[in-house]
């Protein structure tokens, strides 16, 4: 494998590439469009399930709502500090417009933390980045490379 078939983590995580491989992509449209956020199934490259279980992606609610409260938390202090204003609503419509404005990058960066960060036993794995990985792709279920905790 070459070099150019390797990518780094943080630009694999920014254009939401598979954790897997770092080739394929995770989303079939732009973040912002009228076509809205569609997430593919598998990998294009590595056949990566995403879902990895039914109801998988329930997690990643938690991760977007964390996400949303640091961002109006934030939001709301630099308000405070910059205007100076008691006006309830100046926050009501900053905050709300910040919070629909940001909805479809927290949909999307939310399940990426989740596939990168927070799925134990899927990691990157460097001999599925080749340009013909089903050399080392077995013929049963995709979701097989995740390697099941050991809690001993």
């Amino acid at each position: 494998m070459n070099n150019a078939n390797k990518w780094p983590l943080w630009p694999a995580v920014i254009h939401a590439k598979c954790p897997r491989c770092r080739r394929g992509k995770m989303f079939a449209n732009a973040m912002y469009g009228f076509h809205g956020q569609q997430m593919l199934k598998q990998c294009d490259h590595c056949k990566l399930t995403y879902e990895i279980e039914p109801g998988y992606f329930y997690v990643a609610m938690f991760v977007s709502y964390a996400m949303n409260v640091a961002v109006l938390v934030t939001l709301s202090v630099a308000l405070s500090v910059l205007t100076g204003s008691t006006n309830p609503w100046l926050y009501v419509i900053v905050l709300l417009t910040a919070s629909l404005i940001l909805s479809p990058f927290n949909f999307r960066y939310s399940r990426v933390i989740l596939l990168y960060w927070l799925t134990p036993g899927l990691s990157y794995q460097p001999e599925y980045s080749a340009d013909k990985p089903e050399s080392v792709l077995p013929a049963s279920d995709p979701g097989d490379s995740i390697v099941p905790l050991n809690l001993n």
